[in-house]
């Protein structure tokens, strides 16, 4: 089975309609300005020796750029906005003059160490930047088949089989990525030597002798380069003080225990914070920087779909089980540690001190989609939906253009939205998720169509026969979805959709009338620690020949759920979090006047409600507390949308 190219589906309308429009039309070009404003594409023009100037930035800042044009090259396909398309073909021909000859690109390295590369890999993540322009050059040559930026990718690839296909475990990278891009190249363009690659990435990783020391011996240098940056800032500031106006934004705001940073030195000396501290195919939990996990599972699942590496399959589900039951939030949240970004340990779900990065969130549905392509299990498309809705959604605003970098569960109102951070990672890797969600939407091959995503939506099934599938669904606020069939004559399949764990059952209608239809086993689960359980999720199949103008409808029961925490999770363990369909909601200050921190809720009382006044009309869930005080819950996603505000997702 294979899902839809970015060719074969269109967004239709309803909510996702309205997130791409507001993607296309505002998020990417205020994007780009803040790219701009923070002199990340003057970098490239720096290194292109087309404008002198001092590079700003971290040395990781070219993977914002390339990320944002991975987006922008997604969008254009279906919104093809002559001034964004524009800003891609100048962005492209600004690497091209960028790029060296044999391919290398790293304008940290070429601005300030013109004759150093490759050096301080734990830290400083070369490979990181080029997996995202090979991602970037993979997805402009599925929009457009033009082959200029593939072209720029592929010399980077062939520099690093060049120099790394026979290298040591030393020349893993500190942040995964690389291995998911060549996994991708290798698709765009059958090159083995890429899969090759990436293969051989995964399996040095975890080996490197005396870790420790060679991770404390990089960080030490990759310091004393950054203070040769800086006092040459200081130089350059000396001789154009016209450039002392400019500053990066600031960095996005936590909470930080006094323990948190004893343990992230320990976690990175130790391996676990990059998954350098075993072998891959021994490591049991998720450890270390949620984002980088997530990234190298991704991969790994990736590499699994293909014959002979079958072996990798009972691991990879372990591990994703263990940290859905034990290490993940109830937004589908993940990496708990502020600092480091990354996991705690079993139950160690403070909702206060969350860190809970959008990034991590979206990592942990590439590697969910990865994990449904690779068994066909329904579990897995089921958190991939509950994370868009809630862990991922959140990181940007309802006008596109401020954003959260990390998502805590609770907070006394010291966490806002900010126009943008000197760390920029999300927002880009946000909007290229929603630019080609279309193709999560299904799978299907010459006899079976999968429904992953309830989104409204038109897939061309089979060309040659003319069969496109139109999708109509009132998720995620409403329960109903339509599927009707446009074709010339009949053809049978098997339509295999998708029974959310959220819905405690469907009803299934044929051209208006009631049927039975099978529905798969619930497949082994464990007691989770955030009270979902993703196991009963399961698959509906109707087996028949369609014929033209078919209508199935879901009709899916859609309770209020209060989701209990176990009792072992700091602040919050014996609490309930308040649910409907896949959303999470939340009590936001500005809407309720009762202490929401210690709020009682009688659970009867609660309703769903579309409030015209709230955040310019959205789903709502009316209530009372025990003291009959009316209480608002609003989609945790929409949350500090109207100023500075406390905010849980915890009641009583």
């Amino acid at each position: 089975m294979r899902e839809p190219t970015i060719h074969e589906v269109t967004i239709t309308g309803g909510f996702w309609d309205d997130k791409q429009k507001l993607n296309a039309d505002h998020a990417i070009f205020y994007q780009w300005q803040k790219l701009e404003t923070t002199r990340c594409i003057d970098n490239f023009r720096i290194a292109a020796g087309l404008k002198t100037g001092f590079r700003e930035g971290f040395f990781f800042s070219d993977s914002d750029a390339f990320k944002w044009l991975d987006a922008a090259s997604r969008i254009m396909f279906h919104y093809p906005n002559p001034e964004l398309i524009k800003l891609v073909n100048d962005f492209i021909d600004l690497i091209t003059k960028a790029q060296q000859p044999d391919g290398y690109i790293y304008t940290y390295n070429q601005v300030h160490f013109p004759n150093q590369r490759w050096v301080d890999l734990q830290v400083e993540h070369e490979f990181y930047c080029l997996g995202h322009l090979i991602e970037a050059a993979v997805s402009h040559f599925e929009a457009t088949s033009e082959t200029k930026l593939l072209s720029i990718a592929q010399k980077a690839a062939d520099l690093l089989v060049k120099d790394f296909a026979d290298s040591t475990p030393e020349f893993t990278d500190g942040h995964e990525e690389i291995e998911i891009a060549l996994i991708k190249l290798w698709k765009a363009t059958d090159r083995i030597e890429y899969l090759a690659l990436a293969k051989a990435f995964l399996e040095r990783r975890g080996t490197i002798k005396f870790f420790p020391y060679k991770m404390f011996n990089q960080v030490m240098d990759s310091n004393r380069r950054m203070n040769i940056v800086a006092q040459a800032r200081k130089a350059w500031l000396r001789e154009h003080p016209d450039h002392n106006t400019f500053k990066l934004p600031e960095r996005n705001k936590n909470v930080v225990p006094f323990w948190a940073g004893p343990r992230f030195a320990l976690s990175a000396l130790s391996g676990k914070y990059n998954q350098q501290h075993k072998p891959i195919a021994d490591q049991k939990k998720a450890e270390g920087h949620s984002v980088r996990f997530c990234y190298l599972k991704t991969a790994e699942a990736m590499l699994a779909q293909i014959p002979g590496q079958e072996n990798r399959i009972k691991p990879l589900h372990e591990i994703w089980t263990q940290m859905v039951t034990r290490r993940m939030y109830v937004t589908g949240g993940i990496g708990s540690l502020p600092l480091s970004e990354g996991f705690g340990r079993d139950y160690e779900l403070d909702p206060e001190v969350a860190y809970a990065e959008t990034c991590a969130a979206l990592g942990s549905m590439f590697w969910s989609h990865e994990m449904a392509n690779l068994t066909g299990e329904a579990p897995f498309e089921d958190l991939f939906e509950w994370q868009l809705y809630n862990a991922a959604s959140v990181g940007i605003a309802r006008d596109g253009c401020s954003y959260f970098y990390n998502n805590p569960l609770t907070s006394h109102g010291m966490i806002q939205r900010a126009e943008w951070y000197d760390i920029p990672c999300c927002p880009s890797n946000l909007s290229r998720v929603w630019a080609s969600i279309g193709k999560n939407v299904c799978s299907f091959d010459h006899a079976e169509i999968r429904i992953n995503q309830y989104i409204n939506s038109e897939i061309s099934i089979d060309s040659r026969r003319h069969i496109i599938l139109h999708i109509e669904s009132e998720l995620p606020w409403g329960n109903r979805v339509k599927l009707r069939f446009a074709m010339d004559g009949p053809a049978s399949y098997d339509l295999v959709m998708r029974l959310p764990a959220w819905a405690e059952a469907c009803t299934v209608m044929h051209n208006g009338r009631e049927i039975n239809i099978n529905e798969s086993s619930v497949l082994p689960g464990a007691p989770s620690a955030n009270g979902l359980d993703f196991f009963a999720a399961r698959w509906m199949r109707l087996s028949r020949k369609f014929n033209p103008n078919d209508d199935i409808e879901l009709i899916f029961e859609m309770p209020i759920r209060l989701i209990k925490q176990d009792r072992r999770i700091p602040k919050c363990g014996g609490k309930f979090a308040v649910t409907r369909g896949p959303i999470v909601y939340c009590l936001e200050s500005l809407d309720n006047s009762v202490d929401i921190m210690s709020v009682k809720v009688n659970p009867e009382s609660l309703q769903p409600f579309f409030d015209t006044n709230v955040l310019n009309g959205t789903w709502v869930i009316r209530g009372m507390d025990v003291n009959d005080a009316p209480l608002v819950f609003i989609p945790y996603m929409l949350w500090a949308n109207r100023g500075i505000s406390s905010m849980t997702v915890f009641v009583s």
